[in-house]
């Protein structure tokens, strides 16, 4: 890949073989985010949800400056750094960090289903951030979807939603802002730059987090431990990005939105085959009825 100067345009739509490519990508991003959530769980044996989390935004961090530094990639203009706070903001600090937090309560099985609000959630993002009006279609989804997740979470919460709950909730609203922001980037630079450079300016951090962390949780290091971690880190963060956001800005941010509808389903798959879950026949049908609902707003709002 030639290096682009961030100003401008690149040429990451031609590169990536046009929209052929761009859901080829966007696909590998899905693939690899599904496996985050089963991943974040076989960390947490090694390691405690701070600890884990600034380590592994850290780990990502060094890969992506490796890449910058050897492709003497160029500091991105001043006008990019407020979307690269937001990227990083959502997708480095602040989704890693509720999802864990929730896993120490929730099960995969259970955040898969209501993290699949999160296409609903990037879509209506797009939709503000870029100035289109959603169809009334859209938002009766829209709003189905959302009573369909939260019926699920209070019923497995026993009547009330549970912090697990308000923490998964809370990683929608930053991660969409994250990928809304970071598709938007991509069109301007290469996808792996946009997470590469979101990386590096929360690697301060990171770094403090690791280190007001550590000494307080509990390090168990055992082979799970570290393969979670290193997914999380390379595989998630950094390569999972890096496919996701090219694919976003090679066909558009609410069509990739509708590739990523496989990930509870997927997730669901991998928490049963990784972590032995079993799942409540309530986890399928909610699973399959987010779909639904994210499927008509995806179509409604294309």
């Amino acid at each position: 890949m030639t290096v682009q100067d961030s100003a401008t345009p690149t040429p990451a739509i031609a590169v990536s073989g046009g929209a052929g490519g761009g859901t080829l990508l966007a696909s590998l991003g899905v693939v690899a985010f599904s496996l985050t959530f089963p991943s974040t769980v076989w960390g947490l044996e090694s390691f405690g949800p701070w600890s884990l989390v600034a380590v592994r935004s850290g780990l990502a961090a060094l890969i992506a400056g490796c890449f910058l530094l050897t492709l003497r990639v160029p500091v991105p203009d001043r006008r990019h750094w407020g979307g690269l706070a937001v990227v990083g903001g959502g997708v480095v600090v602040g989704f890693p960090l509720l999802t864990t937090l929730a896993l120490e309560t929730s099960t995969t099985s259970h955040a898969a289903v209501v993290v699949g609000l999160l296409p609903l959630t990037t879509a209506a993002f797009a939709a503000v951030r870029t100035g289109r009006r959603p169809s009334r279609t859209f938002w009766c989804a829209a709003l189905a979807g959302a009573a369909v997740v939260i019926a699920f979470a209070v019923q497995r919460s026993g009547g009330a939603l549970s912090a697990g709950d308000l923490y998964l909730f809370g990683a929608l609203l930053v991660c969409a802002a994250g990928y809304t922001e970071g598709g938007r980037l991509a069109r301007v630079m290469p996808g792996w730059q946009v997470i590469g450079w979101a990386l590096i300016g929360c690697l301060p951090l990171s770094v403090a987090g690791a280190a007001l962390a550590l000494p307080f949780e509990p390090v168990r290091l055992t082979a799970h431990g570290m393969i979670g971690l290193l997914w999380v880190a390379a595989g998630s963060t950094f390569f999972g990005l890096y496919v996701w956001y090219r694919g976003m800005a090679s066909i558009g941010i609410a069509r990739a939105s509708q590739l990523q509808l496989a990930q509870p389903v997927l997730t669901l798959v991998w928490s049963v085959l990784l972590l032995g879950e079993h799942l409540t026949p309530a986890a399928p049908v909610a699973a399959v009825a987010v779909l639904v609902c994210i499927a008509v707003t995806q179509r409604s709002s294309a």
